[in-house]
């Protein structure tokens, strides 16, 4: 008998590889064909090698303009037909809007969607954002309600949002995260000094990057011996990204190593003693799963998807958004405080085993993908 296919929709390869392959690789496991259509770059020959088959998709990530949101849908539906998935999986904002919209009249594939945090288009305060939203959210209520559908969210916050929606409670499912390898991601001895603090991800100002060389050079302009390391790349499709020669002025101007792209993300934990994160939105930060994992303590803002692993007084010191102060009083707290730093970076250890391991990830998504269409 055929194994039945899913096909996980996905802006960018790189997305796909470096957030869901464990829900991926546990679908295979289970029996099921994985597909994965998606923009693809430099990661074709990865997803091949797990096994799964890529489809071209000739997306723009950053557009939701009407011209290419036709061509988008036109594309997924073409695929749609003549790949007959048994599910297609939406994965963020973007395909869950077209490819729901795509797999509309098609009444023998099971979709599911992950609403991987609110993104930009909820955070920002862009005119087109306030100009886009209203319609957004009218094609979401439509989309997540229909027969057949299911959401999964990644933090109590966005449930709530969906079930304001007006979408059936049955319909959603909060599955946290992607999950962490915490084979490939274990606890780390804490460097030598000087204290250094790190940043992984995106070059965003949505990411708080601003607030946090602002928390920063208050904090060592007051005498704090401390490093900052930015590990990521700059993204030329977002409006909200910082300029490569702003982050060299930045570095030039306070001191801070600006490190680009890392392959390996365990390298920034084995340099840094703290993870930060002065995010506007998340759905979990996969950036402080990880550092989390390798048992370094948080410093983060108290918002949807922060708070769920970046527990304030547990895991983390929290700080409201946007207040560069508080950042600053935390980064001089927990530099000065060794034992807080290692009690803190072994409750965050021990809450991703809990919460947070890939093979928990995978079990429950395997779980949903079965209620739907069970591999025989």
């Amino acid at each position: 008998m055929t194994a039945p296919r899913i096909l996980y929709v996905v802006t960018e390869d790189w997305y796909f590889l470096s957030h869901r392959l464990p829900m991926a690789r546990a679908a295979k496991a289970a029996g099921y064909e994985v597909h994965v259509a998606t923009r693809l770059n430099k990661g074709k020959a990865a997803i091949e090698e797990e096994g799964f088959t890529p489809h071209a998709l000739s997306w723009q990530r950053g557009s939701l303009s009407p011209t290419h949101s036709l061509a988008g849908v036109a594309e997924l539906r073409r695929l749609l037909r003549a790949l007959k998935p048994d599910i297609l999986h939406n994965i963020s904002l973007k395909p869950v809007l077209l490819g729901g919209i795509a797999s509309l009249g098609l009444s023998s594939v099971a979709v599911v969607n992950s609403l991987t945090g609110l993104g930009t288009l909820f955070v920002g305060n862009h005119r087109k954002s306030e100009l886009t939203r209203p319609l957004v959210v009218a094609a979401l209520k439509a989309l997540l309600k229909r027969p057949n559908v299911r959401t999964i969210v990644q933090n109590p916050d966005d449930k709530r949002f969906v079930l304001g929606l007006g979408v059936p409670e049955a319909s959603v499912d909060l599955i946290p995260g992607s999950g962490v390898d915490l084979q490939h991601f274990t606890p780390l001895p804490e460097p030598p000094p000087p204290i250094t603090a790190a940043y992984v991800g995106r070059m965003l100002a949505d990411k708080g990057v601003l607030t946090l060389i602002q928390g920063y050079s208050l904090a060592t302009s007051r005498g704090v011996k401390l490093q900052l390391l930015l590990a990521g790349d700059t993204d030329r499709e977002n409006p909200g990204s910082l300029a490569p020669e702003q982050l060299r002025e930045f570095a030039s101007a306070f001191g801070i190593r600006w490190l680009g792209h890392v392959a390996d993300i365990r390298e920034v934990w084995e340099k840094a003693h703290i993870a930060v994160l002065a995010s506007r939105r998340e759905g979990l930060p996969k950036s402080l799963l990880e550092a989390a994992a390798c048992g370094r303590p948080m410093i983060a803002t108290d918002t949807p998807g922060c708070r769920e692993i970046a527990i304030a007084g547990k895991t983390a010191l929290t700080f409201p958004v946007g207040d560069a102060e508080a950042l600053a009083e935390a980064v001089t707290q927990m530099a000065g405080d060794a034992e807080m730093r290692a009690r803190f970076g072994s409750a965050a250890r021990a809450l991703v085993e809990e919460k947070f391991s890939a093979e928990a990830v995978g079990k429950a998504t395997v779980a949903l993908y079965q209620s739907l269409v069970p591999v025989k």
